[in-house]
């Protein structure tokens, strides 16, 4: 199952659209737009690296000021930082708040229990996987029934199970409430505040969260593609993925095609094993085709593996079954002439099963120079291999 995690504005707005206390935030991409907010939001800001990743406060990602220059001055530097391998392109400007006690909470899929979770502690604002292993009883766990989700009266037990003091226990329960309410609501795999704070007149804020969507609901959630960071999606990615592909880009120097997942998992391995004996070339990417898939998901699928400058060449294997073997090799054809002297990989094809006569005479008839025909999958692994190593 793939989820898609939010940036911590985003999560912050999504927060705001459920009742979740949130302080004022604004994005900006520039250190100018960075003046302007804090301008706009007045008195003492936070400007925060936007990124995917922990360790942005260690890493100089996060800064408090208490005028605009300053903000200026502090975005000049947090923008193009390079937090844990990924580049700050923008930062939340975010209101600050006097805060009193940091407290963490989560709720979150639980797949080995096929259940929720719900992890609370009265002591957040630390590295909650480090206070789990040194002071696990600090880290309350209450299983979550995902008929029943959190009410007032789970909420409230989430918060004594986590140590609050009777006075805080009425303060946070209705914000665990409206926490989870986004859980279900967005259809997300995680939802986490570290930390939720008390401040110092008395109010409780989400002060920085995350969220992470499943990607299975995304047909409940048409607004949630509107949530992608498009900019930092590799682009054969996005190419694939526009195209209904299921495809994943890998470190080596072969290109994969299958159909089905097994297949192309098998694939893989059997890819990997001949890489050994040519130079230790490894597969470049899964992708799979799919049971039903047509001449054009084919050439679909060929479009995006030979445009990745990583793979040297490309080894097709397909078991033919709803996916006769003369519909793949039609679209290896016409994909080989859409694209022209841009196919410029060799291509090592296995097929078997379902009209498999028929899609070798096909090819064989092309008589395509970047073509070799493969009678079995270790035969043809081991032909791609050795390509890919001649043209390193």
């Amino acid at each position: 199952m793939s989820s898609v995690d939010l940036y911590e504005y985003q999560a912050r707005d999504v927060f705001e659209s459920y009742g979740v206390p949130v302080l004022a935030g604004l994005i900006a991409d520039t250190p100018e737009e960075a003046k302007a907010a804090a301008e706009k939001i007045g008195g003492t800001v936070v400007v925060k690296a936007q990124v995917k990743t922990g360790g942005r406060g260690k890493a100089g990602g996060v800064k408090v000021v208490h005028n605009a220059d300053d903000a200026f001055a502090a975005a000049e530097q947090i923008l193009g930082l390079d937090i844990n391998g990924h580049t700050v392109k923008r930062v939340m400007i975010a209101a600050g708040a006097r805060i009193a006690q940091e407290f963490y909470f989560s709720v979150l899929l639980d797949r080995a229990n096929r259940s929720y979770l719900s992890l609370c502690s009265v002591e957040g604002g630390v590295e909650i996987e480090v206070l789990a292993v040194e002071r696990p009883e600090a880290l309350a766990k209450i299983e979550i029934n995902p008929m029943q989700g959190i009410d007032l009266a789970k909420a409230t037990e989430i918060a004594k199970a986590a140590n609050f003091p009777a006075e805080l226990v009425d303060k946070v329960a209705p914000v665990f409430v409206k926490l989870y309410d986004v859980y279900k609501g967005e259809d997300a795999t995680l939802v986490e505040v570290n930390p939720l704070v008390l401040t110092e007149d008395g109010q409780i804020l989400a002060l920085d969260g995350k969220v992470s969507l499943d990607e299975n609901a995304e047909f409940r959630h048409p607004k949630h593609a509107e949530l992608e960071d498009a900019a930092a999606a590799d682009p054969l990615e996005a190419k694939a993925k526009a195209n209904d592909l299921n495809y994943v880009k890998l470190d080596g120097e072969v290109g994969v095609i299958g159909n089905g997942a097994g297949l192309v998992m098998s694939t893989l391995d059997v890819v990997a094993y001949a890489g050994e004996n040519h130079g230790n070339v490894k597969p470049a990417n899964f992708l799979d085709i799919g049971g039903g898939a047509s001449a054009e998901v084919m050439a679909a699928g060929l479009d995006v593996i030979l445009n990745d400058p990583q793979v040297k060449s490309v080894f097709v294997n397909v078991f033919g079954g709803i996916t006769a073997c003369d519909a793949v090799a039609k679209g290896i054809v016409g994909a080989l002439a859409e694209l022209g002297s841009a196919a410029n990989k060799p291509l090592v094809v296995r097929l078997d099963g379902n009209k498999v006569e028929e899609g070798r005479a096909i090819l064989a008839e092309a008589n395509h120079p970047l073509v070799t025909l493969a009678a079995t999958m270790d035969e043809g692994a081991d032909k791609a291999a050795e390509l890919a190593n001649a043209a390193k």
